[in-house]
């Protein structure tokens, strides 16, 4: 019997690896889609990320440390150059060839450093996920890593369907609105979107708030919440509430309606997700929160960060205990509600990326009996 366990996720993807402050001139050891890494900016800013192991006795080279550009093994002092190859070995002044280390495609975009697991002569950079309001001058915000002990592709679950902000967050940015409110789900052939428009409702307490001091107003609200998924494991949301009628929703449009309307009466945030797989339970989560009001309001910014990681740490709580009964209970069949459709296109989105790269399986050829 085949007890091969399926992958979950691609390795020909780009994942964030760490935010860009975390990368110095340092070893930085991170598990990315359960390849143990060694990450270090260069003397001349850019990124290396190498395997973990010295080619010699395995020990993490993360137990080492950076002279110049070259990471010296903290056990018999091999050194690796940035590109993987062993430069120097104790004792013999020949080298021997085979001794190198595997090195990573990386690239660095919108705050993030990324990498590329899988065939490196598929590492195209223009595939790396758009999250440009990370570091877009007309938007002001910051984010955080968390790693979720809970398999990355339920924090994709979690965000497609925001139904759950009515109860996990209903002290902040939940409200009976958006449980009741009607959306639309679309796909594409890598992404998907989930559209809720919600008019003339009370304003949940964040975003009450939020009106209150960039607008100086309070009353009825028209809010938006678009979801887009870009496989496998990147989700932006367009969020935000303007004064009630005042033109954010376009007149006579419907929840799927492409349309942008005006929202220079409201308050507009982009929440950015990108969610890396650590090992097949576990997985980092990287976020932020930018607006594009107040910019200039440092203050604000922090206000917000710290606010929103203290939702999310109601989601965190939430998808471990998840994690841990889906565990206990392996053999457990899930069932689907409408408000399932988002994470559902955005689950079989990922299973086609992994079949990509699942082999066919071996058929033996049946033998004839005479």
């Amino acid at each position: 019997m085949n007890t091969t366990k399926k992958p979950t996720f691609p390795l020909n993807a780009w994942y964030a690896a760490a935010y860009d402050v975390e990368v110095r001139h340092a070893l930085l050891a991170r598990t990315i889609c359960n390849h143990k890494v060694v990450m270090f900016r260069k003397s001349d800013g850019h990124v290396a990320v190498l395997e973990d192991a010295c080619w010699h006795r395995l020990l993490p080279l993360s137990m080492g440390r950076l002279e110049g550009d070259e990471v010296v093994c903290g056990y018999h002092g091999l050194v690796y150059n940035a590109a993987g190859r062993c430069t120097h070995m104790p004792s013999q002044e020949t080298l021997n060839p085979s001794a190198c280390v595997r090195s990573y495609p990386v690239a660095e975009k919108h705050r993030f450093i990324w990498i590329w697991p899988g065939d490196p002569a598929l590492a195209d950079p223009a595939l790396i996920p758009d999250l440009h309001w990370n570091d877009d001058p007309a938007w002001a915000g910051d984010g955080k890593l968390i790693t979720v002990q809970c398999d990355y592709r339920l924090v994709v679950d979690n965000l497609m369907d925001l139904t759950h902000e009515t109860f996990v967050h209903g002290s902040s940015i939940g409200n009976r609105a958006v449980a009741e409110a009607p959306f639309v789900a679309a796909h594409g052939d890598r992404t998907a979107t989930v559209t809720r428009w919600m008019a003339d409702i009370d304003a949940p307490p964040f975003w009450a708030g939020q009106i209150e001091h960039a607008r100086g107003y309070r009353g009825k609200v028209d809010r938006w919440q678009i979801i887009r998924f870009e496989a496998p494991c990147t989700v932006t949301i367009d969020v935000g509430v303007a004064e009630a009628g005042s033109g954010a929703i376009p007149p006579g449009g419907n929840a799927g309606d492409p349309r942008q309307g005006d929202r220079s009466r409201g308050v507009n945030g982009q929440v950015l997700n990108t969610i890396t797989p650590e090992t097949d339970s576990t997985c980092h989560y990287f976020w932020a929160f930018a607006r594009n009001y107040c910019l200039g309001e440092q203050r604000l910014t922090h206000q917000l960060r710290e606010g929103v990681a203290t939702i999310f740490r109601e989601d965190e709580l939430v998808l471990e205990a998840q994690q841990k009964a889906i565990d206990e209970r392996p053999d457990h069949t899930f069932y689907n509600l409408n408000i399932d459709a988002g994470s559902m296109w955005a689950r079989r989105l990922i299973d086609k990326l992994v079949e990509r790269e699942t082999p066919p399986a071996r058929v033996l050829p049946i033998r004839q009996v005479a």
